[in-house]
């Protein structure tokens, strides 16, 4: 009995020391971000970062507008969205119930596989198959742009969208199920009419969920949606996201420069973004799970 109290007490402390770490590193990751985005308003303005001209290094005049960048990432996380929900719920829906258990048994770890594949590997298959398949169905001279970032981010998503709409789905009571079949209710009827929206908060969040995952992405947008910084009109565009920004130039800017902060700023609005995204995904559940 003292042994087992022991080894209770031991991983209780175990797991508050390891909650307090994480919190930790969150922390320092925030101070880290802010402190340096405010070094780069400190040289400049903050109405300057509203504007839709990206170009830092510029001889004479820098401008250090964000615009386009941020909604270059909302256009191409979007369009992902709009692909991967719903095939992702539409999986999520045959996995719960209609598939086999030995069907199940054997796609559920394929799809969760897919969460694992690199993203340069992901961005490789959107130069050599997507780019080329895509400027030949629009005619259009290249394929790298806002459209061939979506289908891949939507591939990246749909792993955390069918696994999380699958377990929401699966939460829900199988007397939800009996009772609707009782009142004459085919399969059909019951999924779209009864299980879907009782797990409705579960679905939400995996969207959500799915949608912080695809506007976090930096090596796959980088590689196929053509790197411009002007302001998109469309999916046939090129753009340039605030992922792939950092990326390409955070490497070769002058430390302890005005370009060198500003790219705290943009560090900074997808810690922000992806924090809301992670809280609001967390409430939706929270709600799932106290109404089940």
């Amino acid at each position: 009995m003292n042994l087992r109290y022991f080894n209770d007490r031991m991983m209780k402390w175990v797991f508050a020391i390891s909650g307090i770490f994480i919190m930790l590193v969150l922390i320092g990751i925030l101070y880290l971000l802010f402190a340096n985005a405010l070094k780069a308003f400190a040289h400049i303005p903050i109405s300057s970062f509203f504007s839709t001209n990206w170009n830092p290094s510029a001889y004479g005049e820098a401008s250090y507008g964000v615009m386009q960048l941020l909604w270059s990432s909302v256009l191409v996380t979007i369009g992902a969205m709009v692909i991967a929900v719903p095939l992702g719920i539409g999986a999520a829906a045959y996995l719960s119930e209609i598939a086999s258990p030995a069907v199940r048994n054997i796609v559920k770890p394929i799809i969760e596989i897919l969460a694992g594949i690199p993203s340069v590997a992901i961005g490789f298959i959107g130069i050599v198959l997507i780019g080329p398949a895509i400027a030949n169905v629009f005619n259009l001279n290249n394929g790298f742009n806002a459209l061939n970032g979506s289908i891949l981010l939507a591939f990246m998503a749909l792993p955390t969208v069918i696994s999380v709409s699958e377990e929401a789905l699966r939460s829900v009571p199988i007397s939800f199920r009996e009772g609707s079949y009782a009142l004459g209710a085919n399969k059909w009827a019951t999924l779209v009419r009864v299980v879907l929206p009782a797990a409705g908060s579960g679905i939400i969040a995996a969207c959500i969920l799915g949608f912080g995952r695809a506007i976090g992405e930096t090596m796959t947008v980088l590689m196929v949606t053509g790197n411009a910084t002007a302001m998109p009109n469309g999916y046939f565009d090129p753009v340039r996201t605030l992922t792939a920004t950092i990326a390409i130039e955070l490497g070769e800017v002058p430390y302890d420069s005005p370009h060198y902060y500003s790219l705290f700023v943009l560090g900074m609005m997808l810690f922000v973004i992806s924090l809301l995204i992670n809280f609001l995904s967390e409430w939706v559940a929270s709600k799932f799970r106290y109404k089940v």
